[in-house]
């Protein structure tokens, strides 16, 4: 009998702590200089307010935390920044995320937003990695439709991320006429990136015919989010969604390898972005750190005697 009652209890607390969220340390309030202009809260089309865009979700709140962190930390006015946190409509503990947020960054403006996961339904193409095929992984392209209308401008940014700069600096990039600023990598293989049934219809093949062979990295972004109504850019990205459900076959490269450690590019850092599926707080409690890792980590307000179990796996 007393196995039995021990065994109610463990099954008890298991149930209890399977349905938590992660706790934080509570981050120290950072205030406004003097020469900060004075913003009204209420008015988010202040061209003096930054916004900035994360979703939240169990997987990766640990590294939202940190990216947060790592934002207030070194703004020069982080009284005037928003953040607008979206998260899954599926997922049940909404409640409980704003509830972390508010009692890490007790000072923090933001708004949260629910993301339906069936926008997305029958538009992801399956990867090797998980984590990327998720639905939430999706709704940086729907900004536009989440995110209060008074707000111009937005800044996206990925959870396996810090800014170690003055967000201000790419707030105030010049878009010109562009409706999104982002990094862009060349020399991509397009012909390996599509099959082959994809290239032999010359209507889809024509589509890319004389395109350099770049692509940009959607986990930093800056988006005109007016523009990006204005030329449906969201219908467009979900009918190229269709096509790469069907003809793409990415997810074929290196990124998967574990214990790959990489090191900074040459020149000033201003952002550092752990993309890929290694992840700093993963190898940090599995004591296996790369050498950057410990840029992440003076920025990670993780609560350790929580467990971190099934909440950031990232397969």
């Amino acid at each position: 009998m007393p196995l039995l009652f021990l065994l109610l209890l463990f099954l008890t607390a298991t149930a209890i702590s399977a349905g938590e969220l992660p706790a934080f340390r509570e981050a120290p309030a950072f205030r406004n200089g003097k020469e900060c202009p004075r913003i009204v809260r209420s008015s988010l089309d202040n061209p003096s307010m930054i916004h900035i865009a994360m979703t939240l979700d169990e997987t990766y709140l640990r590294g939202s935390v940190a990216g947060v962190f790592s934002v207030l930390q070194h703004a020069s006015c982080p009284e005037n920044i928003v953040f607008h946190f979206i998260a899954s409509r599926l997922y049940s503990h909404n409640n409980n995320l704003r509830h972390v947020i508010t009692s890490t960054f007790p000072y923090l403006s933001f708004h949260l937003y629910l993301f339906d996961s069936n926008l997305v339904k029958g538009k992801i193409s399956y990867s090797i990695r998980r984590a990327l095929d998720q639905p939430l992984n999706y709704a940086r392209i729907y900004l536009a439709d989440l995110v209060l209308s008074a707000v111009r401008r937005i800044i996206y940014f990925d959870s396996d991320l810090i800014v170690v700069d003055d967000v201000a600096k790419l707030w105030n990039i010049n878009l010109g006429k562009h409706v999104v600023g982002a990094p862009e990598y060349c020399h991509a293989n397009f012909s390996h990136y599509f099959t082959q049934e994809f290239w032999s219809r010359p209507v889809l093949a024509a589509s890319l015919k004389g395109r350099k062979a770049c692509y940009f990295n959607t986990g930093v972004m800056v988006i005109d989010i007016w523009k990006w109504r204005e030329g449906k850019f969201t219908q467009r990205l979900e009918y190229w969604m269709r096509i790469q459900k069907r003809w793409n076959q990415h997810g074929l490269g290196g990124d998967n390898l574990e214990g790959l450690c990489r090191n900074l590019h040459p020149g000033p850092v201003s952002l550092l972005h752990w993309s890929g599926k290694g992840k700093p707080w993963l190898r940090l409690d599995n004591n296996r750190p790369c050498p950057l890792d410990t840029l992440w980590s003076p920025y990670d307000l993780f609560l350790r005697h929580h467990s971190t179990s099934n909440f950031f796996s990232d397969t």
